[in-house]
This record gives C-alpha cells, sequence and structure tokens, in this order.
C-alpha cells in the first residue's frame, strides 16, 4: 500500500500580516529603545522643568495628566517649550513650580530625577514583536519533524 502524501502546507495571508505587525512591533521597540534605556539610568540633559499647565484626558473611569512647561538645561543652552513631565500628575506640581529634569531627547516629555520604567514596555513590545516575527519560522522548522514522525508511524 502506497503511503498518503501530504500537500505541503504554506505560510498563509494570517501568518504573513502577524509576522509584519511583529516587524512593526520591533521597529517600534527599537525606535524607543535608547530614551527609554536614557531615562531608566538617568543620563541626559540636565536642566529645569517649569510646569505652566495642566493637561488631562477623561477617559471611562479614569483621568489621565501632565503637567505641560519650559525645560532649560542647566548651562541655558537648551530651552524646550511646551514640554510634558513624564509621570506627572494633577497634584505633582502648581503652576510656576519647578522640578529638577534630564532631557533624553525623548519628543514631548522630559523626566524628573526618578527616571522611568518606561523600558519595560519597551522591553515587552520588542519580544512580543520578536515572537510574532518567530511564530511562521517556527510553524515551518516543526513540519519536518512532524512528517518524519508520521513516516515512521506509517
Amino acid at each position: 500500500m502506497k503511503p498518503s502524501v501530504r500537500p505541503v502546507r504554506r505560510i498563509g495571508a494570517f501568518e504573513m500580516a502577524l509576522a509584519l505587525g511583529g516587524l512593526l512591533l520591533v521597529l517600534l521597540a527599537v525606535q524607543n529603545a535608547s530614551p527609554a534605556f536614557a531615562a531608566l539610568r538617568g543620563d541626559g540633559v540636565p536642566g529645569t522643568f517649569t510646569a505652566r499647565r495642566l493637561d488631562c484626558i477623561q477617559h471611562p473611569g479614569h483621568e489621565q495628566c501632565v503637567w505641560v512647561g519650559t525645560f532649560r538645561s542647566r548651562d541655558g543652552g537648551d530651552v524646550r517649550q511646551d514640554i510634558g513631565f513624564y509621570g506627572s500628575e494633577r497634584g505633582t506640581f502648581t503652576p510656576g513650580a519647578t522640578s529638577p529634569a534630564f532631557d533624553t531627547g525623548r519628543r514631548g516629555h522630559v523626566y524628573g530625577p526618578g527616571g522611568s520604567n518606561e523600558w519595560v514596555v519597551v522591553a515587552a513590545l520588542f519580544l512580543a514583536g520578536l515572537g510574532l516575527v518567530a511564530r511562521p519560522l517556527l510553524w515551518l522548522a516543526r513540519l519536518p519533524r512532524a512528517r518524519r514522525r508520521a513516516r515512521q508511524h506509517s
């Protein structure tokens, strides 16, 4: 009796879409890795943040606020207007209040002396992206083993 031949399975459109989505996550994580790890280490241009206004967004059952103001480097050479203070909340500042801060070059915000744990999100995005990219490759790698097992049991 002739053994049955199974058709060769290929990577489908869904798997390719997942892999492309994973690649986008990896690229996003790589793009944000340097500022996130600089914030973790407290690396950047030191200076002072002066709070100007509180910007809040209302979500169902939740409010997210950030203080926006001016960052001035210690040497006065770098001034960034309308910059957010990462991790600030409604009660963090009052208008005109100042705090030590550092600028990692990240667009949109500066960090306080405590730095940030943004690296956790960046690492999670990177690992999730790698998993999605690797999924079709791992699936293809399993096929020869499954075929060998099927031949042994025939």
